[in-house]
């Protein structure tokens, strides 16, 4: 999709509902706490009963439908979209593959319950996911970049091998957002994006969406949460809503401060190595040129020991000791400590929306001590 067009969509999402304005209706979609709806006689209209729709659902599931360019199911957190694809496609004696060194609750997820089903959980890093065999397999999720170590596959070629395989595509494009990477557009299935993090963008909500262009997968995933009761909450959707009026600004200056403090960081004698997209030390670079609008506001940082990361993380004023990403504020983790496979000192490093220099100068001054 070229620049124009994505533009394009970015201005209709802010305007997404202004067709269908009258004079004095709302600019600002009203949260509506309803569970209920006034329905006499047979059963019909837009709003039935408070598990299988609400207003201000619709509205962010309008919005974001311009901006993925594809029908959207909204869901309560991230994991809960992904489950929704997990428990809507698949069935006992099918495989399923994932991303070895991708979120480790989906597999963590897949391991408790899906195993346990008769589902066949495999898995391997994402850069085999280039070269692996998807015979046999009902379901390939790819993450890329993978989530910590921001390893890259080839989107293209991974979907059209899993799809002439028989598999469905499913690509988590949590890190990347619709305005980082589309892989929709590459002919994935349905991506699933967990909105806790840059799309809403505040830190202050869980939420996660389901996009697809596949009307009969979608029919599925709308069934699994109108029966599971995996829903939204109405405040909730309003909070995400109000995020993606300001995502395309965020993201700018995340994306761009991101590739400013790789640069910078990969050149402190301080920092062991430095993982980042948009650099040509990354050994996908040219991979992620192809596929990437943005190269994303994750680096990957690594310090001699644990002792030097945590210092960093704890010592600077502008980055917040958190897990997560995303957010209006620079945060940073020491992500062994949850059982990723990275070295002791590597730290996953979420760019803000901090003017860049001065965000720079305090990191610096921080590194300058250890």
């Amino acid at each position: 999709m070229a620049s124009t067009e994505l533009d394009s969509l970015v201005a209709q999402t802010l305007h997404h509902d202004i067709g269908a304005a009258k004079t004095g209706d709302l600019l600002v979609p009203p949260i509506v706490p309803a569970a209920i709806y006034y329905l006499p006689g047979d059963p019909s209209g837009p709003h039935q009963y408070g598990r299988w729709s609400n207003p201000t659902w619709d509205a962010l599931e309008h919005a974001l439908s311009v901006l993925e360019d594809a029908e959207i199911i909204a869901f309560p957190s991230g994991m809960a979209a992904i489950s929704s694809v997990f428990y809507s496609q698949l069935r006992q004696g099918q495989r399923v593959l994932l991303a070895s060194d991708g979120y480790y609750t989906t597999r963590s997820l897949a391991e408790k319950f899906l195993v346990p089903m008769g589902i066949v959980v495999e898995s391997c890093p994402t850069i085999e996911f280039e070269t692996r065999s998807f015979d046999g397999f009902r379901l390939v999720l790819i993450e890329t970049p993978s989530n910590p170590g921001l390893d890259i596959c080839d989107l293209s070629s991974v979907i059209e091998r899993a799809k002439t395989s028989g598999a469905l595509a499913i690509v988590d494009n949590t890190a990347m957002t619709p305005l980082g990477q589309r892989p929709l557009d590459f002919g994935a299935d349905a991506i699933i994006s967990s909105d806790s993090k840059a799309i809403n963008g505040h830190s202050d909500t869980c939420f996660g969406h389901v996009a697809s262009r596949s009307a009969a997968l979608m029919a599925e995933v709308r069934d699994w949460r109108k029966l599971s009761g995996a829903i939204p909450g109405f405040f909730e959707a309003w909070l995400v809503h109000r995020g993606i009026e300001t995502l395309e600004l965020r993201f700018e200056r995340m994306c761009t401060s991101a590739m400013a403090l790789a640069s910078k960081l990969a050149a402190h004698p301080k920092i062991k190595s430095v993982k980042y997209p948009g650099l040509p030390t990354h050994p996908r670079h040219m991979v992620a040129k192809e596929q990437m609008r943005r190269f994303g506001s994750l680096i990957g940082v690594t310090f001699a020991g644990g002792e030097d990361a945590e210092r960093f993380i704890n010592s600077a004023r502008f980055v917040r000791p958190a897990t997560s990403f995303g957010g209006t504020h620079t945060s940073a983790e020491r992500r062994a400590r949850w059982g990723d496979q990275v070295p002791a000192g590597f730290i996953r490093l979420s760019v803000g929306c901090e003017p860049t220099e001065v965000l720079w100068a305090e990191m610096k001054r921080v590194l300058d001590t250890l």
